[in-house]
């Protein structure tokens, strides 16, 4: 499989504490640590990363 090319979230402080995200040639989203790129990668079909982040939009952050 071809290296996906990773975004990182803009609320991500610099350093490496974050998730990576991309896309493989069949449409699934990728993720992985930004520690560890090369390291365990997560496929998830398109829909369901979306239904997840509209989840998490919707809902009231605990911290403020």
């Amino acid at each position: 499989m071809p290296i996906p090319a990773w975004q990182k979230s803009s609320y991500c402080p610099e350093g490496n504490s974050c998730v990576h995200v991309g896309a493989d040639p069949a449409g699934a989203v990728l993720l992985t640590e930004s520690g560890d790129p090369s390291g365990t990668v997560l496929s998830t079909p398109a829909p369901a990363f979306h239904a997840l982040l509209r989840t998490l939009k919707s809902t009231e952050n605990p911290h403020g």
